[in-house]
């Protein structure tokens, strides 16, 4: 059973693409002054009819992210633990084809990492991984996860899609989240970009959610890589798939991120969809109208300029100073990272950022604490 996953495949994307290109300033007015914005009201507020409401927008997104996340930024950083992946996917540098030193973290290696990063001060970790089910699986992940417990308070992953028995005892393992970003909604184009290996099962990913859900995981992030197809159509599919999960699995914490693709090694992709600084930031205004409660996330893919502007409208979780490669921290080899970030600034840096525009670092996931 995957009603979320089913619901998603019942969208036509053709109908909501005309639907957002059909949108008039009325439609984004009414968005704005909606109490509870639907799916209509976040596709007005993403179409280009609303590019000349974006301040107000903006003054909307920040005040709502004041009144249910305060002035705080939770501070999270990735460690990646492996660049071994069995997909040929032309986007990113660890596809398989590509000829670069690949490398898994022995646990000697993971604990030097875990080290490294407590002395910059960060208590969440994101763990990240090609997708290597064979090398890099179940066994390996629930044998870091213990490693890492006693030296963070928080623990996620972003690795491969898994089954809801693995899920399982991930959860018993200390797993505190899960991201499974879908990459693209768009079926078509989604066959596009995956040539081979396992990440070519649009279905088995989109159902991620599904299995996650059932299994009560404490968090659970979606997204599209913003680059690959029309970024306005992927990204009604992402508030959708948002809702319809916090709607289906109540339980569960929700967080959407925005990754915009990067320049790495052996890339093929023309990144003619690419959507710009100010195009982005309407969509992270839209996505805190829609969503007042959901974590939004973004990473050190961005400018420290274009981080700092919107630390203040809707993001509530912030990674610094991230290191792509496996064992980055504790000795860096750019060789092997997966893509080239833009913030480079040491992790104090972007917490003396986010103080001087009156925000605070929390360094640890307080929501987390809160609850239980």
């Amino acid at each position: 059973m995957t009603p979320v996953a089913d619901a998603l495949n019942n969208q036509d994307q053709d109908d909501l693409r005309l639907s957002i290109y059909s949108k008039k300033a009325m439609d984004v007015v009414s968005a704005l002054q909606a109490d509870k914005p639907g799916l209509h009201d976040f596709m007005a507020l993403v179409s280009p009819a609303a590019e000349p409401f974006i301040e107000s927008m903006a003054q909307r997104a920040a005040s709502l992210t004041r009144r249910h996340f305060g002035h705080t930024m939770q501070m999270f950083v990735p460690l990646y633990l492996s660049n071994l992946c069995a997909n040929e996917c032309t986007y990113c540098g660890f596809t398989m084809s590509n000829r670069i030193k690949r490398k898994v973290l022995s646990s000697d290696e993971i604990e030097a990492e875990a080290l490294a990063i407590r002395q910059m001060g960060f208590n969440s970790v994101l763990l990240v991984t090609g997708e290597h089910e064979t090398k890099v699986g179940l066994e390996y992940l629930i044998a870091a996860v213990r490693l890492l417990k006693p030296y963070f308070s928080h623990l996620m992953l972003e690795v491969q899609p898994m089954s809801e028995s693995d899920y399982a005892q991930l959860i018993r393992a200390g797993v505190d989240g899960v991201l499974v970003y879908q990459e693209t909604y768009h079926r078509r184009t989604y066959a596009d970009y995956h040539l081979r290996g396992s990440k070519q099962d649009f279905d088995w990913r989109l159902q991620t959610g599904d299995r996650l859900g059932r299994n009560g995981m404490a968090k659970i992030g979606v997204g599209a890589l913003l680059g690959l197809s029309d970024w306005r159509v992927d990204s009604t599919m992402t508030a959708l798939h948002a809702r319809i999960l916090q709607q289906t699995y109540w339980r569960s914490r929700y967080s959407v991120a925005f990754p915009r693709l990067r320049p790495c090694a052996g890339s093929v992709h023309e990144q003619q969809q690419m959507l710009s600084d100010k195009q982005l930031v309407q969509l992270i205004c839209a996505h805190r109208i829609m969503h007042p409660q959901v974590e939004l996330s973004l990473s050190t893919r961005e400018s420290p300029h274009f981080r700092d502007h919107v630390s203040q409208l809707g993001i509530t979780s912030m990674s610094a100073a991230s290191q792509t490669q496996p064992g980055g921290y504790a000795s860096a080899n750019g060789a092997l990272e997966q893509f080239s970030t833009e913030d480079n600034r040491p992790a104090s840096q972007v917490a003396a950022a986010l103080l001087d525009k009156g925000i605070e670092p929390v360094w640890h996931d307080w929501l987390h604490g809160f609850s239980g």
